[in-house]
């Protein structure tokens, strides 16, 4: 981790790379600044975390950032010029992807010297952070029931059952007007067996509704589903409608929750914690405070035996070389390449997204140019260890360390993924501000700068802008992270669970035809 806590953050820019032609902005930098450390005056107004160029540039040369390269110069750039999408072009470079050549083991403590936290073990070995009891939906058609079922469940209805976290109805879009076979549906039933064995439900129901094309028990014999005590299904067509399947599976849920609530917090190691790393609103400092200090802290969870997964595939971009060098195996490596090229020549060829180039307007006025440096900066919530597998979308996450998921970039629906692949925790950064929860799994949210925190402290879990200030060091607030990490996935409630966010976020990826 690049150390920030010293006498470079005392002046207006931060430089990030002994190679790096630009600086980024600390603070608002007026015309006139006089840069004394790197010998230029500011030829611009440059917003705080936005760029200035540290030497004269010429047209075509890269733009180097952490001595990456996040564009090209599309004209003469001065020292001490502004920086952003205006003079820096977004076009292809060779990447050196060199298998595996950077790959080094991390050292796992033993379980005697791994940390620990309170959490649910289920019968099945996964343990949970939180116990709700889930409502899922096959079909969209079902969603008005799925949602009237947990709204049944009000605080004072669970109040005899402590131990309950609550009663979440999960519903979607997709379920019919779609493919029925191939890649959409499957991905569909994945989502879905992933959310209905997460450990952070104690029990769960789905509801279909009876002609749809994700048929429930298709989704059951694909996904090795069985009806039991922790697994209800109901079908609104053989229930008896609307108003049947409700009455009906709210008795349902009264009948399991008493064994639910049985359920108790035990010590175990934190092994057992999956997090999913997600980057919303970013800006010019998530490359620098809260990114790397996430990343910090995924390298300490991974040396306590945990999971750090990794996602949202057009948001690596640009850099993805930097990750197959730490891959495991050159399989590993190429399996997130293949990936990669799947998006580029087969899923978004010839529209407007970020992986071909345009990140969105709260980015740009982040300070961020393009998808490669905003790639930069994502990437670096993985940490610093070895790439360890590489999953699609809902895949069961099996191996312990930093892996890989392929998830789009938009929030939600990447989080959607993470958990249903078993994340039972979200560490969320951002730097403009998003407000962000994901039932069943507590979200932790990681400013960027101290402003955002003090204007948005309600959401914001944790600020990463004390690097910036100098009154933290990275090493320090990556292990704050991982304690609370703990703290959390031992039932202290992070701030979007205390507004109760969550309840609209399961938003599973159509990549198909809707018909």
């Amino acid at each position: 981790m690049t150390e920030l806590t010293d006498k470079r953050m005392a002046g207006p820019v931060i430089r990030l790379h002994p190679n790096d032609n630009v600086v980024v902005a600390r603070l608002d930098v007026g015309i006139g600044t006089s840069v004394a450390g790197e010998g230029f005056t500011s030829r611009s107004q440059v917003p705080a975390g936005h760029k200035l160029a540290a030497r004269a540039i010429r047209e075509g040369e890269a733009i180097l950032k952490y001595n990456t390269c996040i564009g090209f110069a599309t004209t003469d750039i001065a020292a001490g010029t502004y920086v952003h999408s205006h003079n820096v072009g977004f076009r292809e470079f060779d990447r050196d992807y060199a298998y595996g050549r950077e790959y080094v083991p991390t050292p796992v403590l033993p379980e005697s010297g791994q940390a620990r936290f309170m959490g649910y073990v289920r019968e099945d070995g996964q343990v949970g952070t939180r116990n709700f009891i889930g409502i899922l939906s096959t079909v969209n058609c079902s969603a008005t029931v799925v949602h009237k079922v947990a709204e049944w469940f009000t605080p004072e209805r669970l109040e005899a059952f402590p131990q309950i976290d609550g009663v979440v109805g999960l519903s979607h879009g997709l379920g019919c007007g779609m493919e029925m076979t191939g890649e959409p549906m499957d991905l569909l039933r994945r989502t879905l067996g992933g959310f209905a064995r997460n450990p952070n439900f104690a029990a769960v129901l789905i509801i279909g509704l009876g002609c749809e094309r994700n048929q429930l028990s298709g989704l059951m014999a694909q996904q090795g589903l069985q009806a039991s005590p922790r697994l209800h299904t109901f079908v609104m067509q053989e229930t008896g409608g609307t108003r049947k399947t409700i009455e009906a599976a709210v008795q349902a849920v009264q009948q399991v929750l008493p064994a639910a609530n049985d359920v108790r917090r035990v010590s175990v190691s934190a092994r057992h914690l999956k997090a999913g790393l997600q980057c919303g609103g970013s800006d010019g400092f998530s490359s620098i405070t809260a990114n790397p200090a996430l990343g910090g802290a995924m390298d300490i969870l991974v040396r306590h035996g945990g999971t750090a997964i990794l996602s949202e595939t057009p948001e690596i971009y640009g850099v993805e070389h930097t990750l197959t060098r730490r891959a495991v195996t050159r399989a590993v490596g190429e399996k997130l390449i293949e990936r990669i090229r799947w998006w580029k020549e087969e899923y978004s060829p010839g529209r407007d997204v970020q992986i071909n180039g345009a990140v969105s307007p709260g980015n740009q006025v982040g300070g961020l140019a393009n998808i490669f440096e905003k790639s930069l900066g994502s990437s670096m919530k993985g940490g610093t260890t070895g790439l360890m597998e590489v999953y699609r979308y809902a895949e069961p996450v099996t191996q312990s360390g930093f892996v890989f998921m392929d998830t789009p970039g938009f929030d939600p629906c990447s989080a959607t993924g993470q958990i249903a692949g078993g994340a039972n925790m979200i560490l969320f950064t951002t730097g403009r501000g998003s407000m962000f929860g994901a039932k069943p799994v507590p979200s932790i949210k990681l400013a960027t700068n101290t402003p955002m925190y003090e204007r948005l402290t309600e959401d914001m879990d944790y600020n990463c802008g004390q690097i910036l200030d100098g009154t933290r060091t990275m090493a320090q607030s990556a292990q704050d992270i991982f304690e609370l990490m703990l703290q959390v996935a031992s039932g202290e409630r992070s701030k979007s669970e205390l507004l109760d966010l969550g309840d609209h976020e399961f938003v599973p990826w159509n990549i198909g035809v809707v018909s």
